[in-house]
């Protein structure tokens, strides 16, 4: 990818300036043409492309104050638009995005929404970053190891290392693997089971409080609070 191509990404600034060399790298180039080759193959990549680094566009570095980490996009039509656990108004909010509702109500007595739309949560600072950015149309996981975990992990470190007093919500083995290096002496690393339907009725989900715990933390900071309600 050429500095030109690099200006042309849709994404914030203040992350195209941490995240450059990772662009010009050749685990990058290598997956910009394995995504071309699928796209001339006729298969349907998801999100659309000004779509794939959403998260980050939508969240800069600096403002940065709650990571929740998902793992890939969702695979169904109209769902996917670069926010993990988010979806499109006017879809219905997936099995795991349901559960997190829930346990916000139950921890915060905020009622659920009736839409899936997560924009307003990464508007104030929530980083609702995927693992992997792309996925084929109904394939799930098909994206795995063509290298966006590489430069995931390359966010993951920047915000360790540049950034103090984060809150990184890590939910599921996938997460718990992903956050491994995260310093839990500079920032507050919360845990639990996924939130999927599989995950959650077995324990461990429900009850963990995280976005409760979150907030409190932020203020002790000095920071402002998430306001984990979403607007109608």
């Amino acid at each position: 990818m050429t500095e030109t191509v690099l200006q042309r990404v849709k994404l914030d600034a203040e992350w195209k300036q941490v995240l450059g060399d990772e662009f010009l790298a050749p685990y990058m180039h290598d997956l910009r043409g394995f995504i071309e080759q699928e796209k001339k193959s006729g298969k349907t990549i998801y999100p659309p492309g000004p779509e794939i680094f959403n998260a980050l566009d939508t969240t800069p570095l600096s403002k940065v104050k709650v990571v929740i980490l998902g793992q890939d996009p969702y695979h169904g039509a109209g769902q996917a638009h670069g926010l993990c656990f988010s979806v499109r108004r006017g879809v219905m909010p997936p099995p795991s995005l349901v559960n997190i509702y829930k346990e916000i109500q139950s921890d915060l007595g905020i009622a659920p929404p009736r839409h899936g739309e997560l924009t307003h949560w990464a508007e104030q600072g929530v980083l609702l970053l995927n693992s992997v950015l792309t996925v084929q149309a109904g394939l799930a996981a098909s994206h795995q190891n063509r290298g966006w975990e590489t430069f995931t992990d390359a966010v993951i470190r920047v915000l360790n290392e540049q950034r103090e007093h984060l809150v990184f919500m890590l939910w599921g083995s996938y997460a718990h693997r992903k956050g491994r290096f995260i310093d839990a002496r500079k920032h507050l690393v919360l845990k639990s089971v996924h939130p999927s339907p599989l995950s959650a009725n077995r324990g461990g989900w429900f009850g963990c409080r995280h976005f409760s715990q979150a907030n409190r933390y932020l203020e002790a900071q000095g920071q402002a609070p998430i306001d984990w309600s979403l607007p109608a």
